[in-house]
């Protein structure tokens, strides 16, 4: 199993998407848009394009630039394509489960691509097996694939719609067709999708960065429970749900969308800047300069710094070019722990009392040795502020979290944590100081990871795993 070294104490999203419709170049510009949203998918990149006659795709496990060769673009050619990134929620880290996923159906081929996590998947795909239906994969993406190849509905449209009120969770998805591309948000809008245009060619991604990358104007967001419509006679929209109340991932804001992104019509930036303030004024720490954890903390430092007047310096470096395949953990790797992908400038800490600024805490592992390392670089107190609530509760809405029994504040106390870390102070940003950064309130945002109130419900093992009381983890019980 080769993963980064600490992969395991950070939280992964599930996918990115990208679309465009009306451009020959379709191939190699969704390649740029998948190249913009690495970040929310590392384990597989893939790109199906139709070229008015046939569709033609090609997937892979690994990141956008190792997937993707001038050789395989050039053979992808088309004018509407559909890509996306991944990493995996539901379905294991396999070639199988790379998307789109592509099939044929009665009236033609069909692509879909999905961001996101459906709760009721089990559930809906013992029913389809029972029916008789094969699935080649363990997503719940092909699920979707099944219930629209099944609907009895005479127009794709309309086989969509049957398809996905069937669904309870999060969806943001991308459907391609010989006759255009759709992009469908769940009802409640959990995960971000926004549409943009490039001359006459219209362009679909999940965040509004990819958009830039392709020099692609914003025109809006795909509004929850909406399907919109991209073809040769224009762009089209349909309400498919009415009445449900949207909960977008306030998490999205602070941590998993790029800083240069728009979502749900806030900047990613300012909002993380601005917890950092509100942070600042909740938790105040006498030191001499704020150092972030690189690239997480970067905005909530420079926001914290700016709201005390104390210096921002980047006392931790940060190593980008490890990759997913760096090197097998081996017990000499385990011992230098977090240095492989960080490391102190001892000339900026050493002697200093320092702030370090960061979006969360998983398990505590990264941080507790980052804080020795500081520490050994001469670092004379360290305070560790954190631009979030605590985690809790694991997500079940397309974000690949730990357990609740592996959130080290779901069942410690934020003395305990402190301890373990061995820093001199700890303090989190609390939910209204949150609500305050993002300018908004509770009742607009899914705060399951910090509330516990989740706004899909569902039952069985999830719920039995969401709601039970966490154990400790077993770094903090041998501490």
């Amino acid at each position: 199993m080769n993963l980064d070294y600490d992969d395991l104490d950070v939280f992964k999203d599930g996918c990115g998407l990208f679309g465009i419709f009306g451009n020959e170049e379709a191939a190699r510009i969704t390649y740029l848009g998948l190249y913009a949203l690495q970040h929310r998918g590392q384990e597989s990149a893939g790109i199906a394009v139709y070229d008015g006659s046939s569709v033609n795709y090609h997937k892979d496990m690994g990141l956008v630039t190792n997937v993707f060769s001038e050789e395989i673009l050039s053979e992808l050619k088309g004018f509407m394509a559909i890509g996306h990134v991944r990493y995996s929620t539901i379905g294991s880290s396999h070639i199988r489960n790379a998307q789109p996923m592509v099939a044929d159906l009665a009236r033609g081929f069909l692509a879909i691509a999905h961001n996101g996590n459906i709760v009721n998947a089990h559930k809906l795909r013992a029913q389809l097996q029972e029916e008789g239906a094969i699935f080649q994969s363990t997503t719940d993406s092909e699920l979707i694939l099944h219930l629209i190849a099944r609907s009895s509905k005479l127009f794709l449209e309309d086989k969509v719609v049957d398809a996905i009120t069937t669904l309870r969770g999060a969806y943001s998805l991308l459907i391609m067709s010989p006759e255009g591309i759709m992009a469908v948000r769940d009802p409640w809008g959990f995960r971000p999708l926004s549409i943009g245009r490039i001359g006459n060619a219209y362009v679909v991604a999940s965040e509004t960065c990819a958009l830039d990358i392709v020099d692609a104007e914003f025109i809006r967001d795909v509004e929850p429970g909406e399907i919109v419509r991209i073809e040769d006679g224009g762009i089209y929209s349909r309400r498919f749900s009415i009445g449900v109340r949207p909960s977008p991932c306030v998490f999205e804001l602070i941590y998993f969308a790029r800083p240069d992104s728009i979502v749900f019509g806030r900047s990613v930036y300012m909002v993380r800047r601005e917890a950092g303030r509100q942070l600042a004024r909740e938790a105040p720490a006498d030191a001499d300069m704020v150092v972030p954890i690189p690239d997480s903390g970067n905005c909530a430092a420079l926001g914290y710094a700016e709201e005390l007047g104390i210096p921002f310096e980047m006392g931790l470096v940060r190593s980008h070019y490890i990759g997913r395949t760096f090197i097998q953990p081996t017990q000499f790797v385990r011992d230098l722990g977090a240095r492989i992908k960080y490391n102190p400038v001892s000339q900026v800490v050493a002697g200093k009392r320092v702030v370090v600024v960061d979006d969360s805490i998983v398990r505590g592992t990264t941080l507790r040795r980052l804080i020795k390392m500081l520490r050994k670089a001469g670092a004379r107190e360290v305070h560790l502020r954190i631009s979030f609530p605590p985690h809790r509760f694991p997500c079940y809405y397309g974000i690949d979290t730990p357990t609740r029994a592996e959130l080290i504040a779901s069942s410690h106390s934020l003395e305990e944590i402190r301890k373990y870390l061995r820093a001199d102070s700890l303090a989190y940003l609390s939910p209204s100081g949150l609500m305050r950064a993002v300018s908004g309130d509770e009742g607009e945002f899914c705060t399951a990871c910090y509330s516990g109130k989740y706004p899909v419900r569902f039952s069985g093992e999830l719920r039995k795993e969401a709601l039970e009381e966490g154990t400790r983890i077993q770094e903090v019980v041998k501490g």
